[in-house]
């Protein structure tokens, strides 16, 4: 796969994975197209402002755009914010292969040739394959938290948490 600057016709099939109750079930909803556009919008505004955010990542065989994995500056306030989190978001196609495992191994390089020191990386309890890719990158469980953007009865609002020092 490849890790790339994000292309215009990325956004329909964006727009498609965060529509797909496969891919979103972790999360507190699918997205509409507007909000895919405005997260899309802070993805462009991150890689301007920084030089790094959440790459594409396309398939070689077929140059397909399949999600993202990247760097991602965390906007909520917790214990361990302000920290940038290492993150991803696959087409429910693509998960259990170990492609986001293969781009997060990358995106900690190139973290490392940026100069960071620390990232983090979250999710709701429940999501034990996300973890599982937090723990094949080297990632250390740091502990649990209540995300603040979702409301205390939410079954999503406990989150796991972890780091890694590059």
């Amino acid at each position: 796969m490849i890790l790339r600057a994000w292309k215009a016709e990325d956004m329909s099939l964006f727009a498609k994975m965060n529509r797909d109750v496969r891919v979103m079930r972790y999360f507190p909803s699918i997205l509409t197209a507007e909000q895919t556009e405005s997260f899309y919008n802070r993805i462009q505004t991150e890689f301007e402002r920084n030089g790094w955010g959440l790459y594409a990542v396309e398939l070689k065989s077929n140059g397909i755009f399949i999600g993202y994995v990247g760097l991602h500056e965390i906007g909520f306030d917790a214990n361990f914010t302000p920290g940038i989190e290492i993150g991803w978001r696959l087409a429910a196609d693509y998960h259990n292969q170990g492609l986001a495992t293969e781009a997060a191994k990358e995106v900690l390089k190139l973290a490392k040739e940026k100069g960071l020191q620390r990232l983090y990386s979250f999710t709701a309890k429940q999501n034990s394959p996300s973890e599982r890719v937090m723990q094949k990158i080297g990632m250390t469980k740091a502990g649990e938290f209540e995300h603040p953007n979702l409301s205390s009865d939410s079954p999503l609002r406990t989150h796991v948490l972890y780091q890694i020092d590059l």
